[in-house]
């Protein structure tokens, strides 16, 4: 057997493990789910189809610190084109446009001189936002979404990576207000993520976010879970623990409906923090 005919044999056992997975999941059955969702981990330990972050979501398995960047990138490459139709539309998402409201609250005339858009997907963000700062930088670990923001030109520099490593390794000069919207629910564990904002705002920059959550009880005392519909969810005290941990207050803190899912609001929280 070839290389290839290998390859391509795995790819026919990776898709009939995710679609078992995915029939088991639907039907309830959560433990022999799991099971196939080990076969497809073993098969592409990379996880592009999320398998690690189903299982979790059905409360099998560890849960992980973050979504996989295969599998991010694989979900937005897949739904560049037909993002904002779907984000919108079809999900009622305003997180940007509450951001803006939450800003001019602050100030009636906020205004910066340089902004950083963490996820910035096809940049509604920077649509939201446009008259409030002179500079924006976009990244996104999506190549398809980056190229979609590109041709609408709401960026004046745009950059393909995961947010993370890029606050690791970015040696751009710092920015007076940074913004990830619709960020936390595919990361788990805030640390180095908020060590990376801490590092790159200005003191007196502003630092606005938003997040998902769930009733108490479902964290189980944990910093983070993974809900119903494979998206991380965060308590307010973990948030603002660490906010407070990086040299930041908390200047908003506002209970939102983040968007809709299966015709049901996703509960979350939108913030406003001031570095000190």
């Amino acid at each position: 057997m070839t290389q290839h005919e290998k390859k391509e044999l795995d790819q026919a056992a990776l898709e009939e493990a995710y679609n078992r997975a995915l029939d088991l999941e639907k039907a309830g059955d959560y433990d022999a789910a799991a099971r196939a969702y080990e076969e497809v981990l073993a098969l592409d330990p990379e996880d592009h189809g999320g398998a690690s972050v189903r299982m979790a979501s059905m409360g099998r398995g560890t849960v992980p610190e973050k979504a996989p960047d295969a599998y991010v990138a694989t979900l937005f490459d897949q739904h560049a084109e037909m993002f904002d139709t779907i984000l919108v539309d079809q999900l009622g998402y305003d997180v940007p446009l509450q951001l803006r409201e939450a800003l001019l609250e602050i100030d009636p005339r906020f205004h910066v001189e340089r902004m950083l858009d963490l996820g910035c997907g096809t940049g509604l963000s920077a649509d939201a936002l446009e008259d409030m700062a002179a500079h924006k930088t976009g990244v996104d670990i999506s190549e398809n979404m980056v190229e979609i923001a590109y041709e609408k030109g709401d960026y004046d520099k745009l950059f393909v990576g995961e947010v993370v490593h890029f606050l690791d390794n970015t040696e751009d000069a710092a920015w007076n207000l940074i913004v990830a919207t619709d960020v936390l629910p595919y990361m788990g564990d805030l640390e180095r993520f908020f060590s990376g904002v801490e590092k790159h705002l200005l003191s007196g920059g502003f630092f606005g976010f938003s997040s998902e959550t769930l009733e108490d009880a479902r964290f189980e005392g944990r910093d983070f879970t993974v809900g119903d519909h494979q998206r991380f969810a965060h308590p307010r005290s973990y948030v603002e623990r660490l906010l407070n941990a990086h040299d930041m207050d908390c200047v908003c803190c506002a209970d939102i409906i983040v968007r809709n899912e299966r015709d049901a609001p996703v509960p979350g929280h939108l913030y406003v923090a001031k570095k000190r």
